[in-house]
């Protein structure tokens, strides 16, 4: 099978030296990668610069993207030409249109005029105590994915944090649902430190649970190649 993986976390610039970003450290998708390489699957793994990856391996292929719309752009010509995708990457919800000091905001412009604006400083000015930051919604590639290639596997994540496992369970058979995915990763941000990774598989008809990297690995595996 062909298999296109993401992993690591986005980053959004605000201006040349500063950026929001996702707390990511890829470590999971390379756990996923490695174990598909075993089994002698052809790889192609989509992430950052900063993300742990595997070794390097022949059947092992490395996209680097930054940010979301980089990474959307990229799928969009990828997607078609694979069997499965595990999008595991934790992509930015937001990404900075325009930074701004209070000050101007406060002034008659219109918030419809601000929004026309973009920050053409390399480094924006510190010297305001306080700054605004305006966001616009990035693309949410998951629901995508079958848009690109409708009869591609889809393996999608899920991350909350603090939630109980009913309400983890609920929401990623929403996604799973609205995304048309065969699988969603469910995991909270509080069961997951350098021991232990606990998570659910959620498909249409089980729960698999997971403890640790590793075993999630395997299990998205033993779904990936279900019926192939």
């Amino acid at each position: 099978m062909k298999i296109l993986i993401t992993s690591g976390g986005t980053t959004e610039k605000i201006d040349q030296v500063r950026a929001i970003t996702n707390h990511s450290s890829g470590r999971l998708g390379k756990a996923i990668a490695e174990t598909f390489l075993k089994h002698g699957h052809d790889i192609c793994l989509v992430t950052t610069s900063a993300a742990e990856k595997p070794t390097s391996h022949p059947k092992l292929s490395i996209v680097l993207i930054s940010n979301a719309q980089e990474l959307a752009d990229k799928l969009e010509s990828l997607v078609p030409e694979y069997d499965c995708i595990i999008h595991a990457m934790a992509v930015a919800d937001y990404t900075p249109l325009y930074m701004t000091s209070l000050d101007e905001v406060e002034q008659t412009h219109p918030v419809s005029q601000l929004l026309e604006n973009r920050n053409t400083e390399a480094k924006i000015s510190s010297d305001k105590d306080v700054q605004v930051l305006f966001l616009k919604r990035t693309p949410k590639i998951i629901s995508l994915v079958k848009k690109w290639n409708p009869n591609i596997k889809l393996i999608g994540f899920k991350l909350l944090v603090g939630v109980s496992k009913e309400e983890l369970l609920k929401v990623a058979r929403q996604s799973l649902l609205k995304n048309k995915a065969d699988c969603i990763l469910a995991n909270d941000l509080l069961d997951i430190n350098s021991s232990q990774h606990k998570a659910y598989l959620v498909s249409a008809q089980d729960v698999f649970q997971a403890g640790t990297k590793e075993e999630i690995a395997h299990l998205i595996y033993e779904k990936a190649v279900q019926n192939d």
